[in-house]
């Protein structure tokens, strides 16, 4: 779907002048929106027009990171072939900027996401050799035995990818069915996986936490924009 946008708004946006100068740019004849000049102030393009200055193509520069407490229901993709609702629906306002989601949340998960369009950040955050820690809270069907609590602890339980190795694994207070888990493993439903090894049903999964990002006591379906250090606090650390 593409999205509209004031050409000197997109110029700026790009850092490539404030919204004044950018005026000027257009006036002079030296922005050209896909291979034709533009002149005309108030002039609107398409997100996806191919806008160059002086013959280089220019991409928007402003870097945003989304934090958002992600609700069931919602697909964790830019778009989905199925027509479900995705991440992007709840950020609607943000589309001329093409951010994404970092890494994946099942359809029926909530919890912390990162969304942005800083393709650095994402590598960071999900390559495996960075080992990011995430930290969930899972409801699980019955009480746990806290033996097999001590099977993931002591990393004996196996899939398919190999040995599962965790952080750590504890108990909720006073809710033997509350588990709090933490690894940095990111193999697809992998904690589901876990306590179905042990013959438990994950019927409520919830990341809390996310490379040290938690949910700021945002509500579900909400979110708020970071700041460049809380990000890179994360990336120095891993």
């Amino acid at each position: 779907m593409h999205h509209k946008i004031r050409l000197n708004h997109y110029l700026s946006n790009a850092g490539i002048s404030s919204r004044r100068k950018a005026d000027k740019l257009i006036q002079s004849g030296a922005i050209e929106v896909n291979g034709k000049p533009v002149f005309k102030l108030g002039t609107v393009i398409h997100t996806d027009d191919i806008v160059k200055f002086h013959g280089s193509k220019i991409k928007s520069k402003n870097k945003i990171y989304i934090l958002l407490n992600k609700p069931k229901g919602f697909i964790t993709t830019t778009k989905d072939q199925f027509n479900r609702k995705t991440v992007m629906n709840l950020i609607p306002c943000l589309s001329e900027y093409k951010i994404f989601p970092v890494g994946r949340l099942d359809f029926y998960t909530t919890g912390v996401l990162l969304l942005t369009n800083d393709g650095y950040i994402a590598e960071k955050l999900t390559h495996p050799k960075y080992h990011i820690k995430k930290i969930y809270h899972v409801s699980l069907n019955k009480k746990i035995k806290s033996e097999d609590l001590d099977q993931i602890r002591k990393e004996k339980i196996y899939l398919k990818e190999g040995k599962v190795k965790v952080c750590f694994v504890k108990n909720k207070k006073n809710a033997k069915n509350q588990i709090e888990i933490g690894l940095s493993i990111g193999w697809n439903r992998v904690i589901k996986r876990i306590f179905k090894k042990l013959n438990y049903k994950v019927i409520r999964l919830d990341r809390i936490n996310f490379g040290g990002l938690s949910k700021k006591n945002l509500k579900i379906g909400n979110w708020c924009f970071l700041n460049k250090e809380e990000i890179e606090n994360i990336v120095t650390k891993s």
